[in-house]
């Protein structure tokens, strides 16, 4: 194991254990939203890799996708953590900007994006983005943090001494966007994660 992946797992073990300190299991609610969207087939998207939770998950669920973020700090942390559980060869690791992602049209059968959503300047720009790559019988996964979510994160920035940035735009509202696309979704809770599944109606 090489020195850089360790010293990273700790990190990571510490952001986890802050977090479950607060009553936030991330391995429990990331595990949530998997189960929330089953099945899942064919080609696969998270949209937002932040520090690799959810890419973990997807991963040691034996997933083989690819993933994306606009920041490469956040990305080398991810494939640390994944490099560290040997678990980076099912990963195809990019470096995209969701308001002008590169991938063609069509893409891919179930495209995921976890606790992304508050962070998006954009968030409807992203969100006709993953639509344009999303397969026409494809599902479209989104899950952000429930009320009680939010109020956690406030707990957990306040005590670094910061401020939890989240934007307006919530499940509630894209379900709304998306209800009037012609797509049917569902939602699925936990106290602290909400889950948005979206499919294509047929004809």
């Amino acid at each position: 194991m090489d020195e850089e992946a360790l010293k990273n797992q700790e990190r990571y073990a510490e952001r986890k254990a802050l977090y479950q300190n607060f009553g936030y299991d991330i391995d429990k609610e990331r595990g949530f939203v998997i189960e929330a969207a089953l099945p899942v087939t064919g080609k696969i998207l998270e949209a937002g890799t932040g520090k690799g939770h959810f890419a973990l998950l997807l991963a040691r669920a034996g997933f083989s996708f690819t993933t994306f973020d606009i920041s490469k700090e956040e990305q080398d942390f991810a494939r640390l953590n994944l490099r560290y559980f040997g678990l980076e060869r099912f990963v195809d690791f990019r470096l995209e900007n969701g308001e002008a992602l590169s991938f063609a049209d069509k893409s891919f059968d179930a495209i995921f994006s976890v606790n992304t959503l508050h962070h998006l300047c954009e968030p409807y720009q992203v969100i006709n983005e993953l639509l344009r790559v999303l397969a026409p019988d494809g599902k479209l996964i989104l899950s952000d943090f429930t009320d009680q979510g939010f109020a956690m994160m406030e707990k957990i920035h306040a005590r670094e001494g910061g401020k939890h940035d989240a934007g307006k735009t919530r499940l509630a509202d894209v379900q709304k966007y998306l209800d009037n696309q012609d797509f049917e979704t569902r939602i699925a809770k936990t106290q602290f994660q909400e889950v948005l599944i979206a499919v294509r109606k047929t004809p």
